[in-house]
């Protein structure tokens, strides 16, 4: 059997793609960036599109060419920069579908989500609500998987957030407390799909895989602090609602500067109407029950890496924010106070010289700080952040090394802004 596996360098993907090999199924991944797909599962075969422009059938003939068996792992959480929510869970894949109807692909493995329908309340729980109902009434042979959270041995979109939450210092703010749960282990998911393409249980079903019993987003999060190793928080803080929001709409700007992150009004929305599902179809089909997130947190094990993630994602976007901010302000200044900057050059350089000097400077500042702020672009000006800083003290030490001791160091404080563009780099993933 071979199987077209789209989202395959995914975080529920890239599992999905080894328990199928291990299996004895051959896999033909489908993914944006055919580099990242290769580094990251480079034992399989790969295919490159950006889903999204796959909007007619004849868009997916190329890639159905000795395929038996489609399996859909992808999803965009939000509209933003560079994702289209409509087009890649809802319009492309309903002409997949029909590709697969016109080139005799016959089956087909949707992963949705609980409670995806048509006339949900966010657009990504719609689309894939669309994309299930167009699934059921395909003549392919179909089933629809729907995950609740999945905690994996690394993490990703809500499950990244819930760490980072517990890795809040002393206390334990929380949004949405009470709000109810239900966990799947990755290893889970991923069981489930090679166990459909084995035919281990009926196909044209939809089946929720969530653990047995749902718990508290609190229940949650305080087992995820326990589980990495920090300590019991002295106090649990239910911030209001509000707070979430604002936050989420933060979320949602980072989201249109190409960022993706994993609290965004969607994730609000769909975690304040409960991420829950009903188990017993799954179970009485015959699939392995997924277990308990205490069970499922047992069988992992927590690590020094774990905690330094959680801690890294609480913190990472005030880093590129303050880099961002450093740079942009040094910028601005230099051309609002330009006369006194250029009078710092007196006697070193020409007046002119002087003044194309610093505007010159402001100017790529600037740009640096705009750059950070550009997920595409983060990395080369995080790097772009260091080479100017290295330039500027060593041509100011040539040309005004009295300023090394200035009262008010001008100098010496580039150097942790150094540090900061190294925090930013380590942080990065580079796409």
């Amino acid at each position: 059997m071979k199987v077209l596996l789209l989202g395959a360098y995914g975080f529920i993907g890239r599992d999905v793609a080894r328990t199928l090999t291990r299996a004895g199924i051959e896999v033909k991944g489908l993914g944006r960036s055919a580099r990242t797909a290769r580094r990251l599962v480079p034992d399989i075969q790969w295919a490159s599109a950006d889903i999204a422009t796959l909007l007619q059938p004849e868009d997916w003939f190329p890639f159905l060419s000795d395929i038996d068996a489609v399996v859909n792992a992808s999803g965009v959480l939000q509209d933003g920069a560079g994702d289209r929510v409509s087009a890649t869970q809802a319009d492309a894949i309903q002409a997949l579908i029909k590709a697969c109807e016109t080139r005799g692909v016959p089956r087909f493995v949707q992963l949705s989500a609980p409670d995806a329908r048509i006339d949900a309340t966010t657009a990504f729980l719609g689309t894939k609500g669309s994309a299930d109902a167009a699934l059921r009434s395909s003549a392919l042979t179909w089933v629809i998987l729907r995950p609740g959270l999945v905690i994996g041995a690394n993490a990703r979109g809500g499950s990244a957030f819930l760490r980072a939450l517990a890795a809040f210092p002393a206390v334990q703010p929380m949004v949405l407390a009470g709000q109810k749960v239900q966990t799947v282990a990755l290893w889970e998911v991923a069981d489930a799909v090679r166990d459909v393409l084995l035919d281990r249980v009926p196909a044209r079903r939809t089946y929720d895989l969530v653990e047995p019993a749902a718990g508290t987003l609190a229940e949650v999060v305080l087992r995820l602090r326990g589980f990495m190793g920090f300590a019991a928080p002295r106090a649990l803080i239910h911030l209001p609602g509000v707070t979430g929001t604002v936050i989420a709409r933060l979320g949602d700007l980072a989201g249109w500067l190409g960022w993706r992150p994993p609290l965004r009004t969607t994730a609000l929305r769909v975690l304040a109407e409960g991420v829950t599902g009903d188990p017993t179809a799954w179970r009485d089909a015959g699939g392995r029950p997924p277990a308990s997130l205490a069970d499922t947190l047992n069988i992992l094990s927590a690590t020094t890496q774990d905690r330094l993630f959680a801690r890294v994602m609480l913190v990472f976007p005030l880093l590129v924010v303050m880099l961002a901010g450093f740079w942009g302000t040094s910028g601005v200044i230099g051309f609002w106070r330009w006369p006194e900057a250029a009078a710092v050059l007196d006697g070193v350089m020409p007046p002119a010289l002087a003044r194309m000097s610093v505007w010159t400077g402001a100017a790529m500042d600037v740009a640096i700080g705009l750059g950070v702020l550009w997920r595409p672009t983060t990395r080369r000006a995080a790097w772009a952040s260091i080479a100017v800083a290295l330039g500027y003290l060593g041509l100011g030490s040539i040309l005004t090394p009295q300023l090394w001791i200035d009262p008010l160091g001008p100098f010496v404080k580039v150097i942790p802004a150094i540090g900061l563009a190294l925090a930013v780099l380590a942080s990065t993933e580079d796409h």
